[in-house]
């Protein structure tokens, strides 16, 4: 089977399975938005757990600049964005 050929069949599965498959196709964009911030906000706390976890020999690695790099992002500002409705429903 060709690459044309799978991909029809694999659109032809999504028409049939609808949007009930999809999870974030029925949630307005605001709401996936916030969603997402949120997911952002407990990685970043993850992240920082690992940080101060970390053992002595690893902690001037380049691990520990990648986990500092992210626990310094502000995502606090995220939240803060209201995004538009879109579609001409702003």
């Amino acid at each position: 089977m060709n690459p044309a050929e799978r991909q029809a069949r694999r659109r032809a599965t999504l028409r049939q399975q609808g949007p009930a498959h999809r999870p974030n196709a029925s949630r307005p964009g605001s709401r996936r938005w916030a969603a997402a911030v949120a997911a952002l906000i407990d990685l970043q706390q993850e992240y920082r757990i690992w940080l101060d976890n970390l053992p002595q020999s690893l902690e001037e690695s380049r691990l520990a600049d990648k986990l500092q790099t992210i626990v310094q992002l502000d995502l606090q500002e995220l939240q803060a964005i209201d995004p538009p409705l879109g579609y001409g429903r702003d």
